[in-house]
Protein backbone atom coordinates (compact mmCIF):
# COMPACT_ATOMS: atom_id res chain seq x y z
CA UNK A 1 0.00 0.00 0.00
CA UNK A 2 2.96 2.16 0.58
CA UNK A 3 3.71 2.73 -3.07
CA UNK A 4 1.64 4.52 -5.33
CA UNK A 5 1.57 5.42 -9.35
CA UNK A 6 5.08 7.23 -9.94
CA UNK A 7 2.88 10.11 -11.50
CA UNK A 8 0.68 10.56 -7.81
CA UNK A 9 -0.10 13.17 -5.91
CA UNK A 10 1.60 12.89 -2.65
CA UNK A 11 -1.82 12.17 -0.65
CA UNK A 12 -1.81 9.81 1.39
CA UNK A 13 -4.79 8.00 3.88
CA UNK A 14 -4.37 5.86 6.62
CA UNK A 15 -4.96 2.04 5.50
CA UNK A 16 -7.82 0.10 6.07
CA UNK A 17 -8.27 -2.94 7.62
CA UNK A 18 -8.69 -6.29 6.04
CA UNK A 19 -11.92 -6.59 8.52
CA UNK A 20 -15.13 -7.86 6.86
CA UNK A 21 -16.87 -6.03 9.09
CA UNK A 22 -15.33 -2.81 8.97
CA UNK A 23 -16.06 -3.25 5.08
CA UNK A 24 -19.64 -3.79 5.15
CA UNK A 25 -20.22 -0.77 7.26
CA UNK A 26 -18.26 1.14 5.01
CA UNK A 27 -19.99 -0.56 1.86
CA UNK A 28 -23.34 -0.10 3.38
CA UNK A 29 -22.51 3.67 4.44
CA UNK A 30 -21.82 4.31 0.85
CA UNK A 31 -25.03 2.99 -0.75
CA UNK A 32 -24.54 -0.49 -0.80
CA UNK A 33 -27.84 -2.06 0.44
CA UNK A 34 -27.13 -4.45 3.12
CA UNK A 35 -29.31 -6.73 1.79
CA UNK A 36 -27.79 -7.26 -1.40
CA UNK A 37 -24.16 -7.93 -0.38
CA UNK A 38 -21.56 -8.56 2.49
CA UNK A 39 -18.11 -9.14 3.12
CA UNK A 40 -16.89 -12.58 4.33
CA UNK A 41 -13.20 -13.98 5.59
CA UNK A 42 -12.05 -16.85 3.63
CA UNK A 43 -10.16 -18.38 6.27
CA UNK A 44 -8.18 -20.97 3.66
CA UNK A 45 -7.55 -21.89 0.21
CA UNK A 46 -8.49 -25.58 0.83
CA UNK A 47 -11.39 -26.54 -1.14
CA UNK A 48 -13.38 -27.47 2.42
CA UNK A 49 -12.56 -24.39 3.71
CA UNK A 50 -13.59 -22.58 0.19
CA UNK A 51 -16.77 -24.37 0.43
CA UNK A 52 -17.50 -22.45 3.55
CA UNK A 53 -17.70 -18.86 2.32
CA UNK A 54 -21.19 -17.99 1.21
CA UNK A 55 -22.46 -18.51 -2.41
CA UNK A 56 -22.71 -16.96 -5.02
CA UNK A 57 -19.49 -15.22 -4.48
CA UNK A 58 -18.90 -11.72 -6.98
CA UNK A 59 -15.46 -10.59 -5.87
CA UNK A 60 -12.29 -11.36 -4.23
CA UNK A 61 -9.86 -9.15 -1.97
CA UNK A 62 -6.56 -10.25 -1.24
CA UNK A 63 -4.12 -8.19 0.71
CA UNK A 64 -0.54 -9.30 0.36
CA UNK A 65 3.00 -8.05 1.62
CA UNK A 66 5.08 -5.49 -0.61
CA UNK A 67 8.40 -7.50 -1.21
CA UNK A 68 11.21 -6.34 -3.15
CA UNK A 69 10.30 -9.50 -5.69
CA UNK A 70 6.64 -8.51 -6.38
CA UNK A 71 8.00 -5.18 -7.21
CA UNK A 72 10.24 -6.03 -10.36
CA UNK A 73 7.38 -8.57 -11.18
CA UNK A 74 4.96 -5.18 -11.43
CA UNK A 75 7.48 -3.78 -13.45
CA UNK A 76 7.75 -6.73 -15.67
CA UNK A 77 3.82 -6.74 -16.01
CA UNK A 78 3.32 -3.73 -16.23
CA UNK A 79 5.71 -3.88 -20.18
CA UNK A 80 3.42 -6.63 -21.07
CA UNK A 81 -0.03 -5.18 -19.75
CA UNK A 82 0.80 -1.89 -22.23
CA UNK A 83 0.74 -3.86 -25.00
CA UNK A 84 -2.45 -5.66 -24.16
CA UNK A 85 -5.78 -4.84 -24.82
CA UNK A 86 -8.79 -5.45 -22.30
CA UNK A 87 -12.13 -5.57 -22.37
CA UNK A 88 -13.82 -2.27 -21.91
CA UNK A 89 -16.22 -3.77 -19.75
CA UNK A 90 -14.02 -4.27 -16.90
CA UNK A 91 -13.91 -0.85 -14.34
CA UNK A 92 -10.39 0.06 -13.86
CA UNK A 93 -9.14 2.64 -11.87
CA UNK A 94 -5.56 3.86 -11.02
CA UNK A 95 -4.43 4.65 -7.30
CA UNK A 96 -3.26 8.42 -6.85
CA UNK A 97 -3.38 8.14 -3.13
CA UNK A 98 -0.87 6.26 -0.56
CA UNK A 99 -2.99 3.40 1.40
CA UNK A 100 -6.07 3.94 -0.43
CA UNK A 101 -5.79 0.79 -1.67
CA UNK A 102 -8.43 -0.94 0.17
CA UNK A 103 -10.95 1.15 -1.04
CA UNK A 104 -9.90 0.71 -4.35
CA UNK A 105 -9.90 -2.54 -4.21
CA UNK A 106 -13.48 -2.48 -2.87
CA UNK A 107 -14.35 -0.18 -5.60
CA UNK A 108 -13.05 -2.39 -8.32
CA UNK A 109 -14.78 -5.18 -6.87
CA UNK A 110 -18.33 -3.04 -6.54
CA UNK A 111 -17.48 -1.11 -10.63
CA UNK A 112 -17.82 -4.77 -11.79
CA UNK A 113 -21.06 -6.35 -10.15
CA UNK A 114 -23.08 -3.69 -10.85
CA UNK A 115 -25.69 -5.88 -12.86
CA UNK A 116 -26.00 -8.13 -10.16
CA UNK A 117 -26.33 -5.64 -6.77
CA UNK A 118 -28.50 -2.69 -6.25
CA UNK A 119 -27.22 0.62 -5.57
CA UNK A 120 -29.09 3.04 -3.75
CA UNK A 121 -30.72 5.61 -5.98
CA UNK A 122 -28.61 8.77 -5.29
CA UNK A 123 -25.68 7.33 -2.85
CA UNK A 124 -22.51 8.05 -3.33
CA UNK A 125 -21.49 4.45 -5.05
CA UNK A 126 -24.35 5.21 -7.47
CA UNK A 127 -23.11 8.26 -8.30
CA UNK A 128 -19.48 7.50 -8.43
CA UNK A 129 -20.07 4.77 -11.09
CA UNK A 130 -21.88 6.69 -13.25
CA UNK A 131 -20.09 9.86 -13.39
CA UNK A 132 -16.47 7.59 -13.83
CA UNK A 133 -18.38 5.46 -16.28
CA UNK A 134 -16.55 7.15 -19.22
CA UNK A 135 -13.25 8.39 -17.66
CA UNK A 136 -9.81 6.73 -18.54
CA UNK A 137 -8.50 4.84 -15.46
CA UNK A 138 -6.55 7.96 -14.32
CA UNK A 139 -9.38 10.42 -14.22
CA UNK A 140 -11.25 8.10 -12.17
CA UNK A 141 -8.27 7.56 -9.80
CA UNK A 142 -7.72 11.61 -9.53
CA UNK A 143 -11.42 11.78 -8.83
CA UNK A 144 -11.48 9.63 -6.34
CA UNK A 145 -8.59 11.70 -4.82
CA UNK A 146 -10.39 14.78 -4.99
CA UNK A 147 -13.31 13.55 -3.47
CA UNK A 148 -14.06 14.88 -0.12
CA UNK A 149 -16.77 12.39 0.84
CA UNK A 150 -14.92 8.70 0.11
CA UNK A 151 -12.13 10.34 2.09
CA UNK A 152 -13.95 10.78 5.49
CA UNK A 153 -15.85 7.37 4.94
CA UNK A 154 -12.73 5.84 4.36
CA UNK A 155 -11.24 8.05 8.03
CA UNK A 156 -14.60 6.45 9.71
CA UNK A 157 -13.45 3.27 8.48
CA UNK A 158 -10.12 3.19 9.63
CA UNK A 159 -10.85 4.13 13.40
CA UNK A 160 -13.36 1.50 13.12
CA UNK A 161 -11.02 -1.25 12.84
CA UNK A 162 -9.50 -3.22 15.73
CA UNK A 163 -5.62 -2.59 15.23
CA UNK A 164 -4.13 1.24 15.38
CA UNK A 165 -3.62 1.89 11.64
CA UNK A 166 -0.15 3.27 10.28
CA UNK A 167 0.89 5.36 7.64
CA UNK A 168 3.99 2.90 7.31
CA UNK A 169 2.63 0.02 6.02
CA UNK A 170 4.05 -2.95 3.33
CA UNK A 171 0.39 -4.70 2.39
CA UNK A 172 -1.56 -3.91 -0.77
CA UNK A 173 -5.52 -4.87 -1.33
CA UNK A 174 -6.05 -5.87 -5.11
CA UNK A 175 -9.26 -7.38 -6.29
CA UNK A 176 -10.30 -10.68 -8.36
CA UNK A 177 -13.53 -10.60 -10.32
CA UNK A 178 -15.11 -11.93 -13.62
CA UNK A 179 -16.05 -10.02 -16.12
CA UNK A 180 -17.55 -11.39 -19.65
CA UNK A 181 -16.26 -14.48 -18.58
CA UNK A 182 -12.48 -14.04 -17.52
CA UNK A 183 -10.63 -13.72 -14.36
CA UNK A 184 -9.71 -10.33 -13.96
CA UNK A 185 -6.90 -8.86 -11.19
CA UNK A 186 -7.54 -5.42 -10.46
CA UNK A 187 -4.71 -3.41 -8.99
CA UNK A 188 -4.83 0.28 -8.76
CA UNK A 189 -0.83 0.01 -8.72
CA UNK A 190 0.02 -1.79 -11.83
CA UNK A 191 -0.41 -0.15 -16.10
CA UNK A 192 -4.45 -2.03 -15.92
CA UNK A 193 -6.32 -5.41 -15.74
CA UNK A 194 -4.77 -8.64 -15.68
CA UNK A 195 -6.48 -11.46 -17.32
CA UNK A 196 -6.15 -14.91 -15.64
CA UNK A 197 -8.23 -16.93 -18.47
CA UNK A 198 -11.78 -18.23 -18.09
CA UNK A 199 -13.84 -18.07 -15.39
CA UNK A 200 -17.34 -17.42 -14.36
CA UNK A 201 -19.71 -16.57 -11.70
CA UNK A 202 -19.89 -20.38 -9.91
CA UNK A 203 -15.98 -21.06 -10.23
CA UNK A 204 -15.10 -17.52 -9.44
CA UNK A 205 -13.79 -18.32 -6.30
CA UNK A 206 -11.70 -21.17 -6.59
CA UNK A 207 -10.34 -19.58 -9.89
CA UNK A 208 -9.35 -16.65 -7.42
CA UNK A 209 -7.88 -18.98 -4.43
CA UNK A 210 -5.68 -20.65 -7.85
CA UNK A 211 -4.32 -16.92 -8.69
CA UNK A 212 -3.65 -15.96 -4.52
CA UNK A 213 -2.01 -19.41 -4.11
CA UNK A 214 0.43 -18.42 -6.77
CA UNK A 215 1.25 -15.40 -5.59
CA UNK A 216 1.60 -16.72 -2.03
CA UNK A 217 4.09 -19.65 -3.33
CA UNK A 218 6.59 -16.55 -4.21
CA UNK A 219 6.24 -14.98 -0.71
CA UNK A 220 7.08 -18.49 1.15
CA UNK A 221 8.80 -16.15 4.10
CA UNK A 222 5.74 -14.36 5.18
CA UNK A 223 2.58 -15.40 6.45
CA UNK A 224 0.68 -11.50 6.14
CA UNK A 225 -2.18 -12.72 3.69
CA UNK A 226 -5.92 -12.33 3.88
CA UNK A 227 -8.41 -12.75 1.99
CA UNK A 228 -11.79 -11.17 1.77
CA UNK A 229 -14.83 -12.08 -0.56
CA UNK A 230 -17.87 -10.27 -0.90
CA UNK A 231 -20.97 -12.65 -1.15
CA UNK A 232 -24.32 -12.20 -2.72
CA UNK A 233 -26.60 -12.30 -0.17
CA UNK A 234 -29.69 -14.57 -0.70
Amino acid sequence: MATIDESSSAKRWLPLEANPEVMNQFLWGLGLAPDEAECNDVFGLDDELLEMVPKPVLAVLFLYPITKKSEEERIEQDKEIKEKVHSDKVYFMKQTVGNACGTIGLLHAIGNITSEIKLSEGSFLDKFFKTTADMTPMERGRYLENDTQIEVAHSAAVTAGETPASEDVNTHFICLACVNGELYELDGRKAGPISHGDSSPASLLKDAAKVIKKIIEKNPDTLNFNVIAISKRT
